[in-house]
């Protein structure tokens, strides 16, 4: 494993670009960000709030949750998100120009579902079909928290629907190769379900759920392991980032963990990986609390993701 970059502000989201870039968020700045193979880091878009997952839709642009902002705090060196910002003006879905004279310009695409404010947008998944999934993991406060939840929507700002409420902290999310599964992370649980997709925006229930929404389980981590986002490879591996561990933990498609994959330095804030695609083996993942992004050969190559060539 070998470090791309350092001196991020809390970097997640990657998204690995065809010209060898990899765009992510930096949550405490407030920012979308392209870092290049050299180290380089450019601000691509000054979003505000706090950026968190994203990837690229059909139309060549960048869809970014953001979940509002976060109080940020130093402990024992790492940087760490706490409850709710002062300053938190709701949650959104960000659509960013990416290329041409309107770079860096963005909109807020979606801001409320049926009246209700989205308060903690985390991560974001197309389909094939252009639509994208993302969970909403919901914000702390010093006596309170928000119940999480699953939605569905379109790129042209018209529609978009919750699918599962509520949920515990739902953070990663990510589809099986074929598009036949949707995984779902929940933090403080330290669960990852799954459902099958039964078309756009519709979920079906398994014949014995066990979870959310008709889930089913497809692992639940032993002792205070946390789970963040999540990218699934070429195997259909799911790789979810796991905080406190420090590691990217890997389960196979029955939910046996078959390995963890720690970062260099040892830093409890793993919170998410990408993969190049299908003709690469390379994976970047973000260790945020240090404020670095790493790359890696993964044991196999990794998945074209819809619209992200």
């Amino acid at each position: 494993m070998r470090e791309i970059a350092r001196g991020l502000q809390f970097p997640e989201g990657p998204v690995a670009l065809r010209d060898g870039s990899v765009l992510l968020v930096e949550i405490q700045r407030g920012t979308l960000s392209r870092v290049w193979p050299d180290g380089r880091v450019d601000v691509v878009a000054e979003l505000g709030g706090g950026p968190n997952g994203a990837a690229i839709g059909p139309d060549g642009a960048a869809y970014v949750c953001n979940n509002g902002g976060f109080e940020w705090h130093d402990q024992n060196g790492f940087t760490t998100p706490g409850n709710q910002s002062a300053d938190y003006k709701g949650g959104s879905i960000q659509r960013v120009i990416l290329d041409g004279p309107d770079a860096g310009a963005f909109t807020d695409l979606y801001t409320e579902v049926g009246g209700r404010g989205l308060r903690g947008p985390n991560d974001i998944v197309f389909d094939s079909h252009g639509g994208f999934w993302f969970t909403d993991l919901g914000k702390r406060r010093p006596r309170d928290f928000d119940t999480g939840a699953v939605y569905y929507a379109t790129t042209d700002g018209s529609s978009i629907t919750e699918v599962v409420h509520p949920m515990m902290q739902p953070n990663g999310i990510g589809l099986s190769p074929d598009g036949s599964r949707l995984y779902v992370a929940e933090t403080g649980p330290g669960r990852v379900w799954y459902w099958d997709v039964a078309g756009p925006g519709q979920l079906r229930p398994a014949d014995r759920p066990t979870g959310p929404g008709g889930a089913s389980l497809l692992h639940g981590f032993a002792g205070y392991q946390l789970l963040d986002s999540l990218a699934v490879d070429s195997e259909g591996n799911v790789c979810v980032a796991t905080l406190a561990t420090g590691a990217v933990s890997v389960l196979n498609p029955d939910g046996t963990l078959e390995r963890q994959v720690p970062v260099p330095e040892p830093d409890p804030y793993v919170t998410n990986i990408c993969f190049a695609g299908a003709d690469s083996r390379t994976a970047w993942i973000t260790s945020s609390g240090l404020g670095r992004l790493y790359a890696t050969e993964w044991h196999c190559p990794g998945l074209d993701l819809a619209f992200q060539a």
